[in-house]
């Protein structure tokens, strides 16, 4: 493989660039270098309040991931296969393992994509406690500027739970359209020859129609994510960055600052544009295995994470597009997370590429995982991570929760 940005400059052939880097070869290099491509703010830690990690760790040599198409692999393969980038694994509160590939470390920030939507939806969990939001309300009450799009009568909970009735196509692999047009708008792609640079939120006055009532069924749409950010900014008059930082990633320990991808008028990507490292991205699920809690403080609401298991619609689930992806799991979608319903409910993020972090609370059993797999969606390896997921439940967790 070509080995990017390794010359001073770098060959053409090896140049890393806004118009390729989420792509094959290139995002190997990219997803742990983004703020030299694409403009960000700094979401900061405070140094002299980490979560330090107790290590213990365990041997997974022995773990066999059942393959897709029949086979066990080792772990090892399993690493490989799905071009992980970065792994933490902790149990009942103790880093058990970590591996690293690709350049990446323990100190590096790596992109989240839509695991940062998970970020979002506890930050609007703690603001609407505190009731500087209110999840119930309309979109049009915090942005009026929107009430001739097809954001007109929708809640800030039907975004939450990607249950607006938008119309967009969410299709990662289109060339044209209005995915492109977002994806411009954040700073994502170069604009267009001849054309005038957009910008985040006027992209939304393009979103006219409705393709069914808000409401209905699983949807997902990212503009959904960063309109709320844009409603948490005009509601708390702050930056998304900046609340990010004070009320969750300071108190709860981050061993690094992290940062987010901005538009040229500085409006966050919340919906994929954070960065972190994978440890903090553990200290993250950790933190939602304690209930909220860290050092007897409670950073998120014990409410907002039990309706995450609790609320949602598993029938909405179904009707979505998403669901072909986890043929016959139970799952349902509440305020930007993934929930496996079962004896032990397994909770988890999602992002492109291969991002994952899941939570088995009832066996304190966090995994974070960051990748850069060369397609967005891969149904194989989305496979492959859950079956590793469960290999990894058996192995440390005894007793039939396990097993869910």
């Amino acid at each position: 493989m070509v080995q990017m940005m390794d010359r001073f400059p770098a060959k053409h052939n090896a140049q890393v660039s806004l118009a390729n880097w989420r792509t094959p070869p290139f995002n190997v290099w990219a997803f742990h270098h983004v703020r030299e491509i694409v403009p960000s703010a700094e979401i900061a830690n405070d140094p002299e309040d980490v979560w330090e990690l107790e290590s213990r760790h365990t041997e997974l040599a022995e773990c066999r991931v059942p393959g897709t198409n029949g086979k066990e692999l080792s772990w090892s393969d399993f690493l490989n296969q799905t071009h992980c980038d970065g792994l933490v694994i902790l149990h009942e509160g103790r880093l058990i393992h970590e591996a690293y590939n690709n350049g990446l470390t323990r100190h590096t920030p790596h992109i989240l994509m839509s695991v940062s939507k998970s970020v979002l939806g506890l930050l609007a969990g703690i603001l609407d406690t505190m009731g500087t939001i209110n999840i119930d309300g309309l979109v049009t009450d915090y942005v009026p500027e929107l009430s001739d799009t097809a954001y007109e009568g929708s809640t800030l909970r039907n975004l939450l739970d990607m249950r607006a009735g938008i119309q967009f196509d969410e299709d990662y692999l289109a060339d044209s359209g209005p995915l492109i047009e977002y994806r411009r708008a954040t700073n994502w792609n170069p604009p267009e020859e001849g054309t005038t640079p957009t910008d985040l939120r006027s992209f939304y006055q393009l979103l006219k129609e409705n393709d069914g009532q808000h409401g209905q069924r699983f949807h997902y749409v990212s503009p959904n994510t960063d309109l709320l950010a844009w409603i948490i900014e005009r509601a708390a008059g702050r930056r998304y960055c900046d609340l990010v930082s004070e009320f969750l990633w300071k108190p709860m320990g981050a061993e690094r600052s992290a940062y987010i991808t901005v538009d040229r008028l500085g409006a966050p990507r919340a919906a994929g544009g954070m960065c972190a490292t994978v440890r903090d991205l553990a200290r993250l699920g950790q933190l939602l295995s304690q209930n909220g809690q860290r050092n007897g403080r409670q950073i998120l609401p014990a409410g907002w994470i039990s309706d995450l298991y609790s609320g949602g619609s598993s029938l909405a689930w179904a009707q979505g597009s998403f669901a072909a992806y986890y043929p016959g799991l139970p799952i349902h979608y509440r305020s930007q997370w993934y929930v496996l319903d079962g004896e032990s409910p397994l909770l988890f993020g999602l992002g492109i590429h291969g991002q994952n972090v899941f939570v088995d609370r009832t066996n304190a059993l966090v995994i974070a995982n960051l990748s850069s797999q060369p397609l967005p969606l891969n149904p194989k390896l989305i496979s492959l991570t859950m079956n590793a997921v469960k290999a990894v439940r058996q192995q440390l967790c005894k007793g039939p929760s396990a097993r869910s």
